[in-house]
């Protein structure tokens, strides 16, 4: 995707920032109502389900050109894919331990650290208030939040800065969404020999409906939506609204799973989101350092 800073006016800008609000609702929104699936499917099932879902609606609405690929595209293309497939395998699992805000906040720890590197000195600051942000959440003088939970959602945050790593490499080297299409189909590929057989007892027409509307809240509903806000806004913008993206998890989790954070653990949401946005906006000329910089980065977790 080009890194050419879209100009538009005020409205303009106005309706993309709503476009990222609503993309990142639709996220948080698929995650949320993945739980009842994860209760019947498994974490594996689950992922699988919502993956192979998603890889034919992008496969059906993209059509990429699979023929005209090169052996160096495709070298990037399925390390994508299977990184996606790991995000989402370790973030849904995650989710059968921790809150839904928790566990954005610490797996944001991946895309802030990408951002971290590409801040420089003038970024030294935010990985201390994001560190003292998940300490917040995670209370470990307490011991009541499940360690495997926490390690679960931070393989997540690792298969996510690979993402972004690899997100820009299949930018460069595949047009449009044909790369994200076809690593989601590798994702789906990937997870298949345990979200198969994890959810093939279960499969029928409701399973089938319900990994549908997973799949259309994300990653097809996100692709477009930030597709379109990344028209009107420039790249800096769009990633400090994603910043947000650990605060609309916590809202997400509080409205739909009712899953009320208490004083300390709200505090660590609000710091992980403060650390977000100070390393976006210590980035050199706000550029490379963004969080979720590119559309493809929402496969399939997360």
């Amino acid at each position: 995707m080009s890194h050419h800073e879209p100009s538009a006016g005020p409205a303009g800008r106005s309706t993309a920032a709503t476009l990222t609000v609503l993309s990142m609702s639709s996220v948080q929104l698929s995650d949320a109502l993945s739980l009842p699936v994860i209760d019947t499917l498994g974490a594996a099932g689950t992922a699988w389900v919502r993956a192979a879902c998603g890889a034919l609606l992008l496969l059906a609405l993209v059509r990429p050109r699979v023929r005209s690929l090169s052996v160096h595209q495709w070298q990037s293309i399925v390390p994508l894919g299977i990184l996606s497939g790991g995000l989402s395998l370790c973030f849904l699992a995650a989710l059968q331990w921790l809150p839904l805000g928790t566990a954005v906040a610490i797996e944001f720890l991946g895309p802030l650290g990408v951002a971290f590197v590409g801040s420089g000195r003038r970024g030294a600051r935010w990985p201390l208030l994001a560190l003292l942000g998940v300490v917040a959440l995670t209370r470990p003088w307490q011991g009541d939040v499940p360690l495997v939970g926490v390690l679960l959602a931070l393989a997540a945050a690792a298969c996510w800065a690979g993402c972004i790593v690899l997100t820009a490499r299949v930018g460069d080297r595949v047009a449009g969404l044909d790369g994200a299409a076809l690593a989601l189909a590798v994702a789906a590929l990937f997870l298949a020999p345990w979200g198969f057989l994890a959810a093939v007892p279960h499969l029928g027409p409701s399973t089938a409906a319900h990994g549908l509307v997973l799949a259309v809240l994300m990653p097809v509903l996100p692709c477009v939506l930030e597709l379109a806000a990344l028209r009107q806004l420039p790249q800096a913008a769009f990633a400090t609204l994603m910043s947000f993206e650990p605060a609309m998890a916590a809202v997400v989790g509080a409205v739909v799973l009712h899953q009320r954070l208490e004083l300390l653990p709200t505090l660590g949401v609000l710091l992980v989101v403060a650390a977000g946005y100070g390393v976006t906006r210590s980035a050199p000329d706000h550029e490379q350092a963004a969080p979720a910089a590119e559309p493809v980065l929402e496969l399939v977790g997360g």
